[in-house]
């Protein structure tokens, strides 16, 4: 429960002071329009769905009725029917979106940048899947093909993400890497699919990053300082990160009934992650210690 009430208040603090300016920021449509209150504030709600990902089933309505409803009652006394809370976790996502991006590390000036696949269903059923039909896209991985989504990550070397973006399977694992990158600065190490000299001397001019990328096998290699060379053989922390998103923190199953559904499972997996208390990272002491 200690865990579940450090989860808690710290999204209660969030939500106290964004559901403010988030309310005074919604459009106002003409006439007299009802809400009804929910039995469920907005951080029980968000609480309910991040600590899910924090847990070990991999179901969420066998952990809403098992474990919410059952176990967590006196934490949770207002507590609707699983259809109705299932109702209710659309209205969340702007929330999480920003909740998520209060979560996010601090850059140091040394990142690690990768994607990995979010398939939506089976590549057998494909051709039925009509939930994600306008939205996702088949994509190819160095495994094999897919049909859903990319996530797209940049860390740094204590495991803390920076940022994130969604794209279809079918994007470029370059194309976002501007967008992906504003705002930081210092080294980004990525691998032999995000090489690009344009892409390198953009980042450089626009943003003062140096980019590194592994060269693929018909290229040469170039020179590189001890220390930069030390640092990209370290690039699997990312690897690593994206093995726990989607194996711990469950950001990927083929049960999404809505598109909204499936960014609000997206965020919350991203959101548990960064409140995971130990996160894979490197010993710079030894990097350190090795270039000297």
């Amino acid at each position: 429960m200690s865990s579940l009430e450090a989860l808690f208040c710290h999204v209660d603090d969030f939500c106290e002071k964004f559901e403010a300016q988030w309310q005074k920021s919604l459009l106002k449509q003409g006439g007299i329009r009802r809400f009804r209150a929910k039995s469920l504030c907005l951080s029980e709600i968000m609480t309910i769905l991040i600590a899910f990902h924090q847990n070990h089933y991999r179901n969420f309505k066998h952990f809403y009725l098992e474990q919410v409803q059952k176990q967590w009652r006196c934490a949770f006394p207002g507590l609707p029917s699983y259809q109705r809370f299932v109702e209710w976790m659309p209205s969340v996502l702007i929330p999480l979106c920003a909740y998520l991006k209060h979560c996010f590390g601090r850059c140091t000036g040394i990142g690690f940048v990768d994607s990995t696949s979010v398939k939506v269903c089976h590549n057998r059923r494909i051709s039925r899947n009509h939930v994600f039909k306008d939205v996702a896209a088949r994509g190819k991985t160095s495994v094999d093909w897919f049909f859903g989504f990319k996530l797209h990550i940049v860390v740094n070397e204590h495991g803390e993400i920076l940022n994130a973006i969604v794209t279809p399977g079918n994007i470029d694992d370059r194309k976002p890497i501007p967008d992906l990158l504003t705002g930081l600065f210092g080294k980004i190490f990525a691998d032999r699919g995000y090489v690009s000299q344009q892409l390198a001397d953009q980042l450089f001019r626009e943003f003062g990053i140096e980019f590194f990328a592994k060269p693929r096998r018909n290229m040469k290699n170039k020179l590189m300082r001890l220390h930069d060379k030390l640092l990209s053989r370290k690039r699997s922390i990312i690897e690593t990160i994206n093995d726990q998103l989607k194996n711990i923190s469950q950001i990927e199953h083929s049960r999404h009934r809505s598109p909204v559904n499936f960014c609000v499972n997206l965020l919350c997996g991203l959101i548990a992650y960064c409140h995971q208390p130990k996160k894979p990272s490197l010993h710079m002491d030894w990097i350190l210690t090795q270039s000297a």
